[in-house]
């Protein structure tokens, strides 16, 4: 059992036997859960906060537990989360009909190694974007105060509020508010979102919009701020209010549901508009973080010689990294079975006269396109959290540029029959590419959560490492286990009618083939970066001309490229939560309110969380995609009106009994 020294020389408990297999046991049980609802709805589960709340539960019950040994579980847990998320590309392998099923060494090196060199990269960018950002990182923020009001730990539970009971009390009220409501939602008799599509004039244009009656996401959106609530709208009204009806006019689809074509319209042509933001406010981001990305690595130097010289212990925890050297070599390691991996795949798929091009070219694009999604990726998560972080956006962009460079480079060489090879290479290294990706997702919300309750980087890091391995343990087999049961949509010889839809696998695997064809629309994503050139623009002239008002144009991009069943309840969060701010800036005692507030917010997120996986493992066991359900499609319409009018009393109930109890005790 590793102790470590608070600062005041009194021991406590961190890194244990015992929590990393409490850990290793929820990753693998939410995994298996994650991929199967990933591959059936296109989302997963952020696991942080229901890992948080049941290590809480489990080690209450044990001596010795503290707030730093809960956050070890649940940073082991948090790779069943974002690990999962390699589901969105790896099954393109199948749908191209290039593999049959998933074998376990390929697939397991894919996770295990992107997935390592995630962690290692996030390391230095952990000093950028955590120690000395403001980004909000909800979800690392929500997760500390979870774990500091819940935990035995009674000094973290007193710094988080000044009443540890009402802050109990307020993630207590919230987290079974959200699960009663979203258990009511897979009932039926509450809809799960308020959706209305309409055309637009008499020329087949047509928009809408979907409210999702989501407590998480609603309390994400309090949890982000005003700012990037509001540049999200921003994105939803050029991506709702201009672009699909636009594209729609060019476009005119014949038949079918309004709803269908005006989804249509954003799936097949505003998605790559906002990839196209995406990626040049990404550009810009990265360009910003250079400075802050350089400022780390010498901090993590510094830390390096004082580790050597004996003097750790006279800089602040917070400094404790992985020793710089262990990050460079480990990282190197992993380079290795990426080089196989690279090899082996380019040999066995008819590319052989060619693999030491393609190993030294997959090398380098896998060590440069990983660092630079990492960067990209985990200020995504700072600003609006891991789970509504549009990774499949950057896949996106990962597989074009793959595709791209094996067009230039590789193409030109090869016999025209090569192409679906080359396909299938550029969808392999992407893979590789995106567990990088999706572990810099959110290790860095785990690292925010560690830096709030005062954990140790470097031991958070090793569990980093622990989670990644055991999650690459079970993606494989659950993976081939749904492939053979189910097949996924498009594959050749599956029946569509039981196939899983795994629509981000479908839709990157079909831009590899455009792009290697040569027929993807290119204006499409010209058409975004335009707009993101704009809204760089917007941003500098308010950051230079006014106080607090900004509009981050990676959050404008988010706007566009995510659903309105995402954006537009966060963007409602986000508005409640400066509403509620603002009103207790003008009572007796504002912080402790404000904070009250937090806590109530990540109660929402924690029991609708721990309940959307519990209904995952359902549907996974039962194969019923309605296990709850009492009533029938008839019961759609009444469905929305009482469901609706219940999410508003809830919110106006909820936030007026936290503020009245912030006043009464603070």
């Amino acid at each position: 059992m590793n102790t470590q020294l608070r600062p005041d020389a009194s021991p406590r408990t961190e890194l244990t036997i015992r929590g990393l297999i409490i850990g290793i046991v929820i990753t693998v049980v939410f995994t298996a859960a994650n991929v199967f609802f990933g591959l059936k709805a296109g989302l997963t589960f952020a696991t942080s906060i229901p890992a948080a709340v049941i290590s809480m539960a489990i080690l209450r019950a044990m001596k010795n537990s503290t707030v730093q040994e809960n956050n070890i579980v649940q940073t082991v847990a948090s790779a069943a989360g974002t690990l999962s998320a390699i589901i969105f590309v790896l099954p393109g392998l199948i749908i191209i009909g290039w593999w049959n099923g998933f074998p376990f060494w390929m697939s397991f090196g894919i996770c295990a190694t992107g997935g390592v060199l995630g962690v290692m990269y996030t390391i230095p960018l952990r000093r950028a974007l955590v120690t000395d950002s403001d980004l909000p990182y909800p979800e690392g923020v929500a997760c500390a105060e979870v774990l500091k009001v819940g935990s035995g730990d009674e000094q973290a539970a007193a710094e988080s509020v000044e009443s540890g009971g009402a802050g109990l009390k307020a993630v207590v009220t919230g987290s079974i508010v959200s699960a009663v409501f979203y258990v009511i939602v897979q009932t039926r008799l509450f809809a799960a979102a308020v959706s209305s599509y309409f055309r637009v004039g008499d020329r087949g244009a047509a928009t809408g919009f979907d409210f999702s009656l989501s407590f998480a996401l609603f309390a994400v959106g309090h949890l982000v701020g005003l700012w990037v609530g509001v540049a999200m709208l921003a994105g939803a009204i050029i991506g709702w209010g201009w672009a699909v009806p636009h594209f729609l006019l060019l476009h005119p689809a014949t038949g079918g549901a309004v709803a269908d074509v005006a989804q249509g319209a954003w799936s097949h042509y505003v998605r790559f508009v906002g990839a196209g933001t995406i990626g040049v406010a990404a550009i810009w981001t990265l360009a910003k973080l250079v400075k802050p990305v350089i400022g780390g690595l010498a901090g993590a130097m510094r830390a390096s010689r004082a580790r050597k010289s004996g003097q750790l212990h006279t800089l602040p925890r917070t400094e404790h990294d992985m020793p710089i050297g262990m990050v460079g070599l480990i990282t190197l390691l992993c380079l290795v079975p990426v080089a196989w991996l690279l090899g082996h795949f380019s040999s066995v798929s008819g590319l052989g006269s060619h693999t030491a091009l393609l190993v030294v070219g997959g090398v380098l694009f896998v060590i440069i396109l990983s660092f630079l999604v990492s960067a990209v990726c985990g200020y995504m998560a700072g600003l609006i959290g891991s789970s509504n972080s549009p990774l499949s956006g950057v896949g996106i962009l990962v597989v074009i540029i793959a595709a791209l460079l094996l067009v230039l480079g590789v193409k030109s060489m090869l016999p025209a029959e090569a192409g679906k090879a080359l396909v299938a290479f550029a969808l392999f290294v992407t893979a590789i590419v995106f567990a990088v990706a999706s572990i810099a997702n959110n290790n860095l919300q785990d690292l925010k959560t560690g830096q709030l309750v005062d954990a140790t980087p470097s031991l958070q890091q090793w569990a980093l490492v622990v989670g990644v391995i055991a999650g690459a343990v079970v993606i494989p087999p659950v993976l081939d286990l749904l492939n053979q049961a189910y097949g996924f949509l498009g594959a050749p010889g599956v029946d569509p009618a039981r196939a899983l839809p795994a629509p981000q696998a479908g839709l990157i695997s079909a831009l590899a083939q455009g792009v290697i064809t040569g027929n993807i629309d290119w204006s499409l994503i010209t058409i975004g970066g335009a707009i993101g050139v704009a809204l760089i623009v917007v941003d500098e002239i308010l950051c230079k001309t006014t106080k607090s008002i900004r509009l981050p144009p990676l959050a404008v991009g988010l706007g566009i490229y995510l659903p309105t069943s995402t954006t537009l309840m966060v963007v409602v969060g986000a508005l409640v939560g400066a509403w509620f701010d603002r009103r207790a800036d003008r009572g007796p005692k504002p912080e402790p309110t404000k904070q009250l507030g937090v806590l109530l917010a990540s109660g929402l997120i924690v029991g609708e969380s721990l309940l959307g996986v519990v209904v995952a493992a359902i549907v996974a066991v039962s194969g019923n995609q309605s296990p709850l359900a009492v009533v029938g499609e008839g019961f759609a319409t009444p469905a929305i009106w009482i469901g609706g009018i219940a999410f508003v009393a809830c919110v106006v109930v909820l936030y007026r009994w936290i503020a009245r109890m912030g006043q009464g005790n603070a």
